[in-house]
Protein backbone atom coordinates (compact mmCIF):
# COMPACT_ATOMS: atom_id res chain seq x y z
CA UNK A 1 0.00 0.00 0.00
CA UNK A 2 1.53 3.40 -0.89
CA UNK A 3 1.53 6.15 1.33
CA UNK A 4 2.62 8.58 -1.12
CA UNK A 5 5.61 7.45 -4.18
CA UNK A 6 8.26 7.41 -1.94
CA UNK A 7 6.41 5.65 1.00
CA UNK A 8 5.68 2.25 1.23
CA UNK A 9 3.84 0.99 4.20
CA UNK A 10 3.79 -3.51 4.06
CA UNK A 11 0.53 -4.22 5.34
CA UNK A 12 1.05 -8.06 4.55
CA UNK A 13 -1.47 -9.87 7.07
CA UNK A 14 1.42 -11.22 8.78
CA UNK A 15 3.84 -8.59 8.83
CA UNK A 16 0.84 -7.24 10.77
CA UNK A 17 0.59 -9.97 12.73
CA UNK A 18 4.52 -10.40 13.79
CA UNK A 19 4.54 -6.55 14.63
CA UNK A 20 1.78 -6.88 16.97
CA UNK A 21 4.13 -8.94 19.23
CA UNK A 22 6.92 -7.22 18.42
CA UNK A 23 5.15 -3.93 20.33
CA UNK A 24 3.92 -6.22 23.35
CA UNK A 25 6.59 -4.81 26.16
CA UNK A 26 6.18 -8.38 27.70
CA UNK A 27 8.01 -9.98 24.31
CA UNK A 28 11.44 -10.98 25.38
CA UNK A 29 14.48 -10.11 23.94
CA UNK A 30 14.93 -13.67 22.67
CA UNK A 31 11.98 -12.93 20.63
CA UNK A 32 12.07 -9.34 19.85
CA UNK A 33 15.36 -10.54 17.92
CA UNK A 34 13.23 -12.97 15.90
CA UNK A 35 10.97 -11.00 15.20
CA UNK A 36 12.79 -8.11 13.63
CA UNK A 37 14.80 -10.68 11.70
CA UNK A 38 11.63 -11.85 10.47
CA UNK A 39 9.93 -8.30 9.52
CA UNK A 40 13.03 -7.29 7.78
CA UNK A 41 13.07 -10.38 5.59
CA UNK A 42 9.41 -9.83 5.11
CA UNK A 43 10.41 -6.51 4.19
CA UNK A 44 13.16 -6.82 2.03
CA UNK A 45 10.75 -8.56 -0.22
CA UNK A 46 9.18 -5.34 -1.31
CA UNK A 47 12.11 -3.43 -1.15
CA UNK A 48 14.20 -5.76 -3.47
CA UNK A 49 11.11 -6.01 -6.35
CA UNK A 50 12.57 -3.74 -8.49
CA UNK A 51 16.12 -5.52 -9.06
CA UNK A 52 17.33 -5.18 -12.56
CA UNK A 53 16.87 -9.32 -13.71
CA UNK A 54 19.12 -10.80 -16.71
CA UNK A 55 18.55 -13.73 -18.95
CA UNK A 56 20.21 -17.07 -18.09
CA UNK A 57 20.07 -20.84 -19.07
CA UNK A 58 20.07 -23.07 -16.87
CA UNK A 59 20.17 -26.94 -17.30
CA UNK A 60 17.45 -28.63 -15.20
CA UNK A 61 16.90 -32.65 -14.52
CA UNK A 62 15.10 -32.09 -17.26
CA UNK A 63 16.28 -29.97 -19.99
CA UNK A 64 17.73 -26.73 -20.57
CA UNK A 65 15.08 -23.31 -19.36
CA UNK A 66 15.43 -20.38 -19.83
CA UNK A 67 15.43 -18.42 -16.05
CA UNK A 68 16.26 -14.99 -14.52
CA UNK A 69 18.70 -14.14 -12.22
CA UNK A 70 19.62 -10.68 -10.47
CA UNK A 71 22.11 -8.60 -12.31
CA UNK A 72 24.57 -5.88 -11.49
CA UNK A 73 26.76 -5.33 -8.62
CA UNK A 74 25.76 -7.12 -5.68
CA UNK A 75 23.54 -4.64 -2.62
CA UNK A 76 24.84 -3.07 0.25
CA UNK A 77 22.97 -3.24 3.28
CA UNK A 78 24.04 -0.55 6.13
CA UNK A 79 22.32 -0.84 9.45
CA UNK A 80 22.66 2.21 11.26
CA UNK A 81 24.03 0.93 15.09
CA UNK A 82 23.37 -0.04 17.03
CA UNK A 83 19.49 -0.81 16.37
CA UNK A 84 19.91 -1.66 12.81
CA UNK A 85 21.86 -4.70 13.15
CA UNK A 86 19.34 -6.46 14.31
CA UNK A 87 17.84 -6.38 10.54
CA UNK A 88 20.76 -7.34 9.00
CA UNK A 89 20.37 -11.17 9.24
CA UNK A 90 16.94 -11.56 8.23
CA UNK A 91 18.30 -9.43 4.94
CA UNK A 92 21.10 -11.62 4.68
CA UNK A 93 18.81 -14.44 4.43
CA UNK A 94 17.04 -13.46 1.27
CA UNK A 95 20.00 -11.99 -0.06
CA UNK A 96 22.86 -13.94 0.88
CA UNK A 97 25.67 -12.67 -1.07
CA UNK A 98 25.08 -8.94 -0.19
CA UNK A 99 28.07 -6.87 1.17
CA UNK A 100 27.51 -5.28 4.50
CA UNK A 101 29.03 -1.62 5.85
CA UNK A 102 28.22 0.27 9.34
CA UNK A 103 27.03 3.96 9.90
CA UNK A 104 26.90 4.59 14.13
CA UNK A 105 24.77 7.13 15.09
CA UNK A 106 23.58 8.45 18.64
CA UNK A 107 21.07 10.74 19.18
CA UNK A 108 22.16 13.58 22.22
CA UNK A 109 19.28 12.83 25.17
CA UNK A 110 19.06 16.52 25.15
CA UNK A 111 18.99 18.45 22.20
CA UNK A 112 17.58 14.75 19.89
CA UNK A 113 20.65 15.47 17.44
CA UNK A 114 22.47 12.63 15.77
CA UNK A 115 25.85 12.70 16.13
CA UNK A 116 27.88 10.30 13.78
CA UNK A 117 31.19 8.27 15.57
CA UNK A 118 31.59 5.06 13.30
CA UNK A 119 31.35 4.46 9.74
CA UNK A 120 33.11 1.64 7.81
CA UNK A 121 31.77 1.15 3.91
CA UNK A 122 32.87 -1.17 1.29
CA UNK A 123 34.77 -0.10 -1.32
CA UNK A 124 33.04 0.60 -4.62
CA UNK A 125 29.55 1.73 -2.57
CA UNK A 126 29.63 4.56 -5.01
CA UNK A 127 28.52 2.29 -7.68
CA UNK A 128 26.06 -0.16 -5.82
CA UNK A 129 22.29 0.48 -4.72
CA UNK A 130 22.16 0.53 -0.76
CA UNK A 131 19.35 -0.57 1.83
CA UNK A 132 20.02 1.54 4.86
CA UNK A 133 18.32 -0.17 7.95
CA UNK A 134 16.96 0.67 11.62
CA UNK A 135 13.99 -0.47 13.11
CA UNK A 136 12.52 3.01 13.94
CA UNK A 137 12.27 5.61 12.28
CA UNK A 138 11.27 8.67 15.09
CA UNK A 139 12.38 12.49 14.70
CA UNK A 140 14.40 11.26 11.21
CA UNK A 141 17.77 12.79 12.37
CA UNK A 142 19.47 9.70 12.43
CA UNK A 143 18.12 7.98 9.29
CA UNK A 144 18.67 11.76 7.22
CA UNK A 145 22.59 11.84 8.88
CA UNK A 146 23.48 8.61 7.60
CA UNK A 147 21.79 9.31 3.88
CA UNK A 148 23.59 12.40 3.67
CA UNK A 149 26.90 10.64 4.53
CA UNK A 150 26.63 8.24 1.75
CA UNK A 151 25.32 10.84 -0.70
CA UNK A 152 28.83 12.12 -0.08
CA UNK A 153 30.16 8.92 -0.80
CA UNK A 154 28.64 9.22 -4.10
CA UNK A 155 26.21 6.37 -3.83
CA UNK A 156 22.82 7.44 -5.87
CA UNK A 157 20.34 4.91 -5.17
CA UNK A 158 19.25 4.49 -1.48
CA UNK A 159 16.21 2.60 0.22
CA UNK A 160 15.17 3.64 3.91
CA UNK A 161 13.87 0.04 5.97
CA UNK A 162 12.22 0.50 9.12
CA UNK A 163 9.69 -1.31 10.94
CA UNK A 164 7.82 1.27 12.45
CA UNK A 165 7.93 5.20 11.34
CA UNK A 166 6.24 8.39 12.91
CA UNK A 167 5.13 10.75 10.43
CA UNK A 168 7.50 13.56 11.68
CA UNK A 169 10.12 11.44 10.61
CA UNK A 170 8.92 10.40 7.72
CA UNK A 171 8.75 14.27 6.26
CA UNK A 172 12.24 14.90 7.38
CA UNK A 173 13.29 12.40 5.78
CA UNK A 174 11.23 13.13 2.55
CA UNK A 175 12.77 16.77 2.82
CA UNK A 176 15.74 16.37 3.47
CA UNK A 177 16.80 14.06 0.40
CA UNK A 178 14.75 14.44 -3.12
CA UNK A 179 15.48 10.17 -4.53
CA UNK A 180 15.53 7.96 -1.40
CA UNK A 181 12.49 5.62 -1.02
CA UNK A 182 11.01 4.69 2.69
CA UNK A 183 9.84 0.99 3.39
CA UNK A 184 7.88 0.72 6.61
CA UNK A 185 5.61 -1.39 8.21
CA UNK A 186 3.79 1.29 9.76
CA UNK A 187 3.11 4.79 10.44
CA UNK A 188 2.25 5.36 13.90
CA UNK A 189 0.61 8.25 15.29
CA UNK A 190 3.79 10.37 15.82
CA UNK A 191 5.96 11.44 18.96
CA UNK A 192 5.96 11.93 22.25
CA UNK A 193 8.01 14.87 24.33
CA UNK A 194 10.83 12.57 24.74
CA UNK A 195 10.51 12.15 20.61
CA UNK A 196 10.14 8.13 21.38
CA UNK A 197 7.02 7.44 18.36
CA UNK A 198 3.92 6.64 20.01
CA UNK A 199 2.79 3.75 20.04
CA UNK A 200 6.11 2.64 18.96
CA UNK A 201 8.90 -0.61 20.45
CA UNK A 202 10.28 1.64 23.20
CA UNK A 203 13.90 1.33 22.61
CA UNK A 204 14.29 -0.90 19.85
CA UNK A 205 18.27 -1.41 20.80
CA UNK A 206 17.75 -2.17 24.51
CA UNK A 207 15.13 -4.76 23.52
CA UNK A 208 17.50 -6.23 20.97
CA UNK A 209 20.39 -6.67 23.18
CA UNK A 210 18.62 -6.93 26.41
CA UNK A 211 20.29 -3.10 28.29
CA UNK A 212 18.93 -0.53 29.84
Amino acid sequence: MEYNDRVVVIDHPMVQHKLSKLRNKNTSSKDFRQLVRELALFEGYEATRDLALEDVKVETPICTADCKQVAGKKMVIVPILRAGLGMVDGLQELMPSTFVGHVGMYRDPETHEPHEYYAKLPDSIDQRDVLVVDPMLATGGSAVAAIQYLRKQGVKNIKLMVLVAAPEGIEAVLEADPDVRIYTCSIDEGLNDRAYIVPGLGDAGDRIFGTK
